[in-house]
């Protein structure tokens, strides 16, 4: 081994000497600490429920608690408001995930992107000329990509865009959309309707041909264009056509022993009674603004006779039939019992002419129906509709029994009638019978 250096030895010791000479200094902040004291066994409680006291305020359930005691009101109402808000975020998001995508999950992806802002523009923040743009655009892309001009998915965007007009007042632009929807339509049934692998389709595209053109018939006879001539024309041709499927898809079922099911499944599902219905009584109303009230009232019995159950729309039904009848010539209400009889509104009347006291006695049986009808219905199937039928009722059975002479009865239904639109707020239904009521009066 070799040799420690010669000043290395020499300057350990030096430094071992310096040490045992010098001690380290003691620091002078450096105190003892003192002893303290124990404490008693009560202060011993008394600190350890100090010490719960302070754990329990330091967490959340002990500040509420305390924050309730001091404000009970104002803390429960900012614990309903925070309830509510994120009750109305769930629900948000579920109407958004329920009407909002599912809407629109037959469309692909860029044509529901249009829609979306379309419909935004239409019912949310109502801007018509950016709503238009969108739904176009949307149309185009669904051209692009080639989606059927004919599905229920682009005709239901075209009867969309006639009913954004119709709702800014732009009628004559409503009637145009559907216009064109109804003529690209039939010419499609002309060319293709008749190809065996388009029976489902051609019954789901003439059914949409009579929904336009029963709205035709109601836009044609609005106070801005009031063509009642085309009016009547469009309805016509809907009933006629209803009536003329019906009849074809019996006579096939009959011919090949079909059931009901047999027959949707070879050739699609036709409208329902309701729908059917719905378009007679249109008609009915056209007739009866133009005081053809001889053609209105089979078309109203039918379609009471394909109203599928007996609700606040009956009512109004078998009051409209009973106006009908109460205000036809007797010639005429010959006519009406034999469209009623053969439910053919193209068929000739026949039989003796009945007279003006049955008809009208017919009238009163109808309009007393009608209120039977509604002292039948409850809550919530009785709804304003009843309400305002059976003030019309009331108020015609008054006319009824005036007709027939019978003042006294007359004068009981007027005031009847006027109890009723009073307590629903029927302002107009409270002057008509006044009036009938004062000239009844002042006539005696």
């Amino acid at each position: 081994m070799s040799a420690p250096p010669a000043l290395a030895l020499p300057l350990r010791q030096a430094a071992r000497h310096i040490l045992q000479h010098h001690p380290r200094p003691r620091c002078l902040h450096t105190l003892p600490r003192r002893p303290q004291p124990k404490p008693s066994p009560t202060q011993c409680l008394r600190q350890q429920h100090q010490h719960q006291q302070r754990r329990r305020a330091g967490t959340f359930t002990g500040n509420a608690r305390a924050l309730f005691a001091k404000h009970p009101l104002q803390v429960t109402l900012a614990v309903g408001a925070i309830l509510a808000g994120t009750a109305a975020l769930a629900y948000s998001n579920y109407l958004y995930r329920t009407y909002i995508l599912a809407a629109f999950h037959n469309y692909p992806d860029a044509v529901a992107k249009k829609l979306r802002r379309a419909l935004y523009y239409t019912n949310t923040d109502l801007q018509p000329q950016e709503a238009i743009k969108y739904y176009r655009q949307a149309l185009q892309v669904a051209e692009e990509i080639g989606m059927d001009p004919f599905s229920d998915e682009i005709m239901g965007v075209k009867i969309q865009v006639s009913k954004l007009m119709e709702d800014v007042r732009q009628i004559a632009k409503a009637i145009q959309v559907l216009e064109i929807l109804r003529n690209d339509s039939l010419e499609w049934l002309r060319r293709y309707g008749d190809l065996e692998h388009n029976k489902v389709k051609r019954t789901r595209v003439l059914a949409k041909c009579v929904g336009i053109a029963v709205k035709q018939g109601e836009l044609y006879g609005s106070a801005e264009i009031y063509d009642r001539d085309v009016a009547e024309e469009r309805l016509v041709w809907a009933v006629e056509t209803v009536l003329k499927e019906r009849q074809r898809r019996n006579t096939l079922r009959a011919s090949q022993g079909l059931s009901e099911a047999q027959l949707q499944e070879q050739e699609g599902p036709w409208m329902t009674d309701s729908e059917v219905g719905a378009s007679l009584e249109a008609l009915a109303q056209n007739y009866e603004a133009k005081d053809q009230h001889y053609l209105a009232t089979p078309l109203f019995l039918q379609a009471l006779a394909l109203h599928p159950t007996k609700n606040c729309h009956t009512v109004v039904l078998m009051n409209n039939l009973a106006s009908s009848l109460a205000q036809q010539s007797p010639r005429a209400a010959r006519a009406a019992q034999a469209y009623a009889v053969s439910r053919n509104i193209d068929e000739r009347p026949s039989g003796p002419i009945v007279t003006r006291e049955t008809m009208i006695q017919n009238a009163q049986t109808w309009a007393q129906k009608a209120l039977d009808v509604a002292a039948e219905l409850q809550p919530p199937e009785r709804d304003e509709e009843c309400d305002l039928g059976c003030a019309v009722a009331t108020h015609n059975l008054g006319e009824f029994a005036e007709m027939m002479g019978n003042v006294g009865e007359a004068q009981k239904r007027y005031g009847e009638a006027i109890s009723v639109a009073r307590a629903i707020g029927f302002q107009e239904g409270v002057d008509n019978s006044s009036e009938r009521l004062r000239k009844l009066k002042g006539g005696d």
